[in-house]
C-alpha cells in the first residue's frame, strides 16, 4: 500500500512537471499524447488570459510571440505561494523582479510598467474602506494631522508608465522621475493622478512622521527647498482640500 501511494505520487509530480514545462519534463508513460495536451492548454491559457488581462499594455508592448515566451516562462519556472487567482499578477510581479534575468530585446522599463499595471487590480481588490465624505478643509487645518487612505497610494518611477504604450516607448528615463497617486475612489474606481515632486515629498513625511501636524510638514519642505514657510502654505491648502474630497487624505 505504501509503494502504491508512492508510486502515485511520483506520477503526480512527473505530470505536473510535464503540464508545467514540457520541454523540459516528458509526459509520464501510458498517458494518451492526445489527452495530456488538453490538460497541457487549459492550465496555460488560463494562467496567460488572467495574466495577460492584468497586464494589457505589457502585453501589447511585447507582441503575442515575446509575451507567450514570457508567460511560459512564469508558468515552468515559478512557485506561486497563493491559490487565489487575484494575487497571481503579484507573483508574477514577483518573477520579472527576483527570477527573470531580462533578455536582451526587453524594454528597459518592463517591470515599471508591469508593476504601475499591478497596481490598478491591487488597489481594486484591496479589503480597505474608501474615507466617508468630507465636511471641507477645517479652518485650522495646519495644526492637524493628516491620515492617507490605505487606499491611496504614491508611487515614483524611472520612467512615464502612465503613458507608455505601443506608440511611447522611451529608451532612457527621463532627468526627473513620474511621481503618481493612484487611489480608490468613493466611487469603488481606481484613479489615476500625476503628483508634483513636492506633493510627492510631503507624502513621504506623512509616512515618516504621521504624528506631527501640518504645519511642521510645511516647514520642513520649506527648509528643504529653500522657499518660504507662509507661500507653501497658501500653495498646498487647495491641493489638500481637493485630496481630501477625493477620500486619499483626512484632517485629524
Amino acid at each position: 500500500m505504501v509503494e502504491t501511494g508512492f508510486a502515485f505520487q511520483r506520477l503526480q509530480r512527473a505530470f505536473t512537471s510535464h503540464l508545467r514545462d514540457p520541454d523540459r519534463f516528458p509526459a509520464p508513460a501510458g498517458v494518451p499524447p492526445e489527452r495530456i495536451a488538453i490538460y497541457r492548454e487549459l492550465l496555460y491559457n488560463n494562467i496567460e488570459s488572467f495574466i495577460g488581462n492584468g497586464f494589457p499594455v505589457t502585453k501589447r508592448i511585447l507582441g503575442e510571440e515575446r509575451w507567450n515566451v514570457l508567460v511560459r516562462d512564469f508558468f515552468a519556472r515559478h512557485v506561486c505561494t497563493t491559490p487565489y487567482f487575484s494575487e497571481i499578477g503579484e507573483e508574477f510581479l514577483a518573477y520579472l523582479e527576483q527570477e527573470r534575468e531580462a533578455g536582451r530585446d526587453d524594454p528597459p522599463f518592463l517591470f515599471e510598467l508591469a508593476h504601475y499595471e499591478w497596481v490598478e487590480l491591487a488597489l481594486a481588490v484591496h479589503p480597505g474602506e474608501a474615507f466617508s465624505r468630507p465636511i471641507g478643509l477645517p479652518l485650522d487645518w495646519l495644526d492637524r494631522r493628516v491620515e492617507i487612505s490605505p487606499l491611496a497610494w504614491h508611487l515614483a518611477y524611472r520612467f512615464p508608465v502612465h503613458r507608455i504604450g505601443p506608440d511611447f516607448m522611451p529608451n532612457v528615463p527621463p532627468q526627473m522621475p513620474s511621481f503618481l497617486l493612484v487611489y480608490r475612489g468613493r466611487d469603488e474606481r481606481v484613479h489615476f493622478l500625476e503628483s508634483p515632486p513636492l506633493l510627492y515629498r510631503l507624502f513621504e513625511y506623512f509616512d515618516e512622521s504621521g504624528t506631527s501636524p501640518l504645519r511642521k510638514h510645511i516647514e520642513r519642505l520649506a527648509a528643504e527647498t529653500g522657499g518660504d514657510t507662509l507661500m507653501l502654505s497658501r500653495q498646498v491648502e487647495p491641493v489638500l482640500a481637493d485630496l481630501d474630497e477625493r477620500g486619499i487624505l483626512r484632517f485629524v
